[in-house]
């Protein structure tokens, strides 16, 4: 299980391509070959109220959580932050050196003890 969730200011909606970020995060889990590809989702969430540093400009951020089930190497772990972040900048690139914009990630994993699940994406992905 993987799940990403992009939170990211409303003022970046016209010119962030959000779903293209959000296929690309997906692309980039899926190369790990650590997570089940029916386990994978992205999503991003956008944010109309916020305030960045004083407030008195217009900067934009975008925060990615990464919540991931226990279980994977810690290298694994940081190459899927490594390269999700990278993928992050990339994706940002015109638009970080036009305004101001912060983007962070963050990696976590939980015990799958205190999760509950019901999927049948998965069985697609295991037929071939």
């Amino acid at each position: 299980m993987a799940h990403l969730i992009f939170e990211y200011t409303a003022n970046l909606r016209a010119e962030g391509d959000i779903p293209g970020l959000v296929r690309k995060a997906n692309q980039v889990m899926i190369a790990q070959e650590v997570f089940p590809v029916g386990g994978i989702r992205s999503r991003a969430i956008e944010l109309a109220d916020y305030c960045v540093a004083d407030g008195s400009a217009d900067d934009a951020f975008v925060h990615a959580t990464v919540k991931i089930g226990a279980g994977r190497s810690p290298e694994a772990r940081q190459k899927t932050g490594d390269e999700l972040f990278e993928m992050m900048k990339a994706h940002f690139a015109a638009l970080y050196d036009k305004r101001y914009l912060a983007l962070s990630l963050e990696l976590v994993e939980f015990s799958e003890a205190g999760t509950w699940k019901h999927n049948n994406i998965h069985a697609r992905y295991r037929k071939g």
